[in-house]
């Protein structure tokens, strides 16, 4: 069975010298990068890419993972994930973090997308306070639209570990972050395929409308699902899964498991627990070999 991960974060030198920059804490970069390493057990990877891609790739060949989306998580690691999927010959698939509200972000988008090799993007409304549906995505959507690319859209719950050790400031806004908010734009653009990563991540109902609205509408599978704690009815994995099957059927699910920093590398947990989940809802050869890797392969290779 082909399996794709379609939600990693490369997480090269670039992405923590580009945290570390942004700091208040004293010290500097180096220091800081240091001392998150001594704190966390994070290893802080060196500045050439191709160690760091080796790593990557020896550990997806370790696990059975035929090919990973892997997201250029800052503006600043645009190049390094670019040039990791060069090296690993596209076993990583490059995707890129974008904030539409920035001059010239259609023309950014157009650039990764045409020119550097990206596949898709990725936004973040509740850290960067825009309405998906609003006019400071539109021309961005234009762009995905040309080039029948991918749009991630994280909703719900944001907690990003590694600025809150850095001591940055947790701006996130979750009146930006409702699901339901994709609805007008998937509309109006069809030919876009928007992905709400984590189920949601929080807004599991609204998910669930939104893929029940529109067929342009994905999901995937990826995170530790801390999130099912905020539900005021007690969720496992489980029903996750059966509810999203009833509403976007094996063809609209994708697997992923939010994998990023060594030493923890690709979370193989996270692909043992879904597989045993689907098995236990019983689903079809096919129907898991869709959800585990087909559905990505035919998004990233649209004929």
């Amino acid at each position: 069975m082909r399996i794709v991960d379609f939600h990693t974060h490369l997480f090269s030198r670039p992405y923590f010298d580009a945290l570390a920059a942004l700091s208040p804490l004293p010290g500097g970069p180096a220091v800081l990068l240091e001392d998150l390493s001594r704190r966390t057990g994070i290893e802080i990877p060196a500045g050439e890419i191709a160690p760091h891609v080796a790593r990557w790739l020896a550990d997806l060949s370790q696990h059975g993972i035929e090919r990973a989306a892997s997201f250029a998580s800052l503006p600043g690691e645009v190049e390094a994930v670019a040039e990791a999927a060069r090296i690993s010959n596209g076993k990583l698939v490059p995707m890129a973090l974008v904030d539409p509200r920035a001059n010239g972000a259609a023309e950014r988008a157009r650039w990764l997308l045409s020119e550097r090799g990206y596949k898709g993007l990725l936004v973040f409304p509740a850290m960067h306070h825009f309405r998906i549906g609003g006019s400071e995505l539109h021309a961005v959507l234009e762009v995905l639209a040309e080039r029948r690319a991918v749009l991630y859209v994280h909703c719900g719950l944001l907690v990003v570990k590694l600025r809150e050790l850095l001591g940055l400031p947790r701006a996130i806004d979750l009146s930006y972050a409702n699901p339901l908010d994709i609805v007008p734009a998937a509309q109006a653009h069809p030919g876009v395929t928007f992905v709400i990563p984590h189920f949601g991540a929080g807004f599991f109902r609204e998910t669930l409308l939104a893929g029940a609205q529109c067929d342009n509408v994905h999901v995937d599978t990826s995170s530790s699902h801390s999130w099912m704690r905020t539900q005021t009815t007690r969720l496992d994995l489980r029903e996750v899964f059966a509810r999203a099957l009833d509403v976007f059927s094996p063809r609209r699910i994708l697997f992923g498991t939010d994998s990023g920093t060594f030493p923890a590398g690709f979370r193989a947990e996270r692909l043992a627990e879904q597989r045993a989940v689907l098995e236990h809802l019983g689903l079809s050869d096919a129907d898991r070999a869709a959800i585990l890797g087909e559905n990505a392969l035919r998004l990233l290779e649209p004929t």
